[in-house]
C-alpha cells in the first residue's frame, strides 16, 4: 500500500461537469491523491438544459457516471426516440427532415441537476470551495497554485477546469510563447426561457398548432436566427433558446462594462421574431420574463499544456453552442484524462509526458468541433455559402452532417495515447 506521500497529487481546479467528473473517476484509484477546488462557494452550474451526443453519453458512461445520469436525464418519447432535431422553417414550422442519433436521440438534462446528482458522489474532503485560481507557479518537479485567499497548494499535476475565463489558460499560452487568448464575442445573442409543458400545450390548442412539436425536439430555421425546443425535467419543462445573430460588423465586440447574461423583455424577444411563424410566436409568447445571452467563444488555442498544467472543457476549446457538443467535448477531455493519469505506469517523472500525449490526441478533435459547432448556425441562419436557404440541400446536409461527431471511437484515441507513451 502506497504512503500519502508516494501518490501522485493531482489538483484540479473548476468544480463545473467536467471537473468534477474526472475528479470522481480519479478518486477511485488509491495511487491517486485528488484535489478539487472550486471558486464558488457551492457547486453550482449556470445555463438550463444541456444537450449530450452519443460521444458524449459514451464518455459519461466510461466516466462511471452514467447510473446518476440516466436517472435524470430526458429522452425523446417513442416511436421518436432516435430523433435529435426535427427541421423546420422558422416562417410556418414547415418539416425540412430530421437529424437521427440511433439509440440515443436527444439526450438532455438540466445542467444543475447533472452537476448535482456527480457532486453528491464525491467523497468528502476531496473539493475546497471559495477558492480562486490567482496564479500559477513551477518548478521542475511541482506545482504550486495561489488562491485569491492568501492560501496555496502543491501538487505533481494541476489540472484546468475553470471555464471560459480561466485564470490559468494564460499561463499555459504564456508557458507556449503564445499570447494570452480572451473569449470573443460571436455577434450572436440568445434568448432563453422555460415552458411548463402543460402551459404550452394548452397554448398549442388554443391557436390550432400541433402538439407534436413539443413532443420533438425542434429547431426552427430562419435568416440571421434559430430557435431550438427540447424537454427537461422529465419533460415537465420545455427549454427554449432563441438565437439572434448581427452580421453586420466584421469584427462584433460585447461591451466590457455589461455582463453577459441579463433579464430582458418578452417585448424585445418578440420584436426580434416578428417576421416568424405562429408557432415560434405563440412558443415565445409562454416566456414571460426571458433572459438574454451573449455567445461567448475561445479562438482554436495552439496548446492545452505546458510543464504540468493542462487545460481540459471551455478552459481548452470553449465553442457555441450549434452543435450540443461543449460539454460532451469537456467529458471527453475527461475520460481520456482520467484513463491515463489511473494508469500505475504514471508516476511523478513521467507525469508530463503523459499530459503532452493527452494533448496531441485531444486538441485536433475539440478544435475541429470549435470549427464546426460555428459553421453549423451558419448552416442553421442560412449563411451556409454552399447550401444558402435551399431547402432540399438543408434538408440532406442535416440528415448525417453530425454522424462523425457522435460516431467518434475513444478507444481508439486511447490506443493511440498509449502507443505514443510506449505502453503495452
Amino acid at each position: 500500500m502506497s504512503s500519502p506521500q508516494s501518490k501522485l497529487q493531482i489538483a484540479i481546479v473548476g468544480g463545473g461537469i467536467a471537473g468534477v467528473a474526472l475528479a470522481l473517476d480519479l478518486c477511485r484509484h488509491a495511487h491517486l491523491n485528488i484535489q478539487l477546488f472550486e471558486a464558488a462557494p457551492a457547486f453550482g452550474e449556470v445555463g438550463a438544459g444541456v444537450s449530450f451526443g452519443a460521444n458524449a453519453v459514451r464518455a459519461i458512461e466510461g466516466l462511471g457516471i452514467g447510473q446518476p445520469y440516466q436517472l435524470i436525464a430526458d429522452r425523446t418519447p417513442q416511436p421518436w426516440q432516435d430523433i435529435w432535431f426535427e427541421w423546420r422553417r422558422g416562417v410556418d414550422a414547415a418539416y425540412l427532415g430530421a437529424s437521427i442519433a440511433p439509440g440515443v436521440g436527444q439526450s438532455s438534462v438540466h445542467r444543475a441537476d447533472f452537476l448535482d446528482a456527480l457532486a453528491q458522489q464525491l467523497p468528502a474532503g476531496i473539493a475546497c470551495f471559495d477558492k480562486r485560481a490567482l496564479r500559477v507557479e513551477e518548478t521542475a518537479e511541482r506545482v504550486r497554485v495561489r488562491f485569491t485567499d492568501g492560501t496555496e497548494h502543491e501538487c505533481d499535476l494541476l489540472i484546468a477546469a475553470d471555464g471560459i475565463k480561466s485564470s490559468i489558460r494564460d499561463y499555459v499560452l504564456q508557458g507556449l510563447g503564445h499570447p494570452a487568448v480572451a473569449p470573443r464575442f460571436s455577434g450572436t445573442c440568445a434568448y432563453r426561457g422555460m415552458i411548463d409543458s402543460e402551459t404550452l400545450r394548452a397554448a398549442y390548442r388554443a391557436a390550432d398548432i400541433d402538439e407534436h412539436l413539443i413532443n420533438v425536439p425542434q429547431m426552427y430555421l430562419g435568416l440571421d436566427g434559430h430557435i431550438l425546443t427540447f424537454p427537461v425535467k422529465k419533460g415537465r419543462l420545455i427549454n427554449v433558446v432563441a438565437f439572434v445573430s448581427d452580421r453586420s460588423p466584421q469584427d462584433p465586440k460585447w461591451p466590457q462594462d455589461k455582463p453577459w447574461v441579463k433579464n430582458t423583455t418578452q417585448a424585445e424577444m418578440l420584436d426580434a421574431f416578428s417576421s416568424w411563424g405562429d408557432a415560434v410566436r405563440v412558443l415565445l409568447e409562454c416566456i414571460p420574463a426571458p433572459t438574454l445571452w451573449a455567445l461567448h467563444e475561445l479562438e482554436e488555442l495552439p496548446g492545452y499544456v505546458h510543464g504540468r498544467v493542462g487545460l481540459i472543457g471551455d478552459a481548452a476549446h470553449a465553442m457555441l453552442p450549434h452543435q450540443g457538443a461543449g460539454a460532451g467535448q469537456g467529458l471527453e477531455d475527461a475520460w481520456l484524462l482520467a484513463r491515463l493519469l489511473a494508469d500505475p505506469q504514471v508516476d511523478a517523472g513521467n507525469v508530463k509526458r503523459v499530459l503532452e500525449v493527452y494533448d496531441q490526441v485531444r486538441r485536433p478533435r475539440a478544435c475541429r468541433v470549435q470549427r464546426t459547432s460555428w459553421e453549423a448556425g451558419e448552416l442553421y441562419e442560412y449563411r451556409d455559402r454552399q447550401v444558402g436557404d435551399d431547402q432540399s440541400l438543408l434538408s440532406t446536409t442535416l440528415a448525417n452532417r453530425f454522424d462523425w461527431l457522435w460516431n467518434h471511437d475513444m478507444e481508439i484515441d486511447l490506443a493511440s495515447a498509449r502507443a505514443q507513451l510506449g505502453w503495452q
